[in-house]
């Protein structure tokens, strides 16, 4: 039996991602419903989806930069 140590780190870093996020968009915007109201629940939730634009484009960048790479260096 093998383990691939790489793909199971890789695995573990998403799941946290994806974690996090989830707990901050309804903790952090659920929180905001309660104290503010649902006016400003929205304003925050659109504040949370504009800060992960850019992250998400760099990310993009990043990933497509690998991938060019590997197609490079496979050749």
């Amino acid at each position: 039996m093998s383990h691939d140590l790489r793909r199971y780190g890789s695995q573990t870093t998403f799941r946290l991602v994806i974690g996090a996020l989830v707990i901050l968009f309804t903790i952090g915007v659920g929180a905001i419903w309660i104290i503010y109201g649902p006016y400003a629940a929205l304003m925050g939730l659109l504040c949370l989806i504009g800060a992960l634009v850019p992250i998400g484009l760099i990310v993009f960048f990043i990933f497509g930069l690998d991938w060019i790479v590997k197609r490079a260096n496979r050749d």
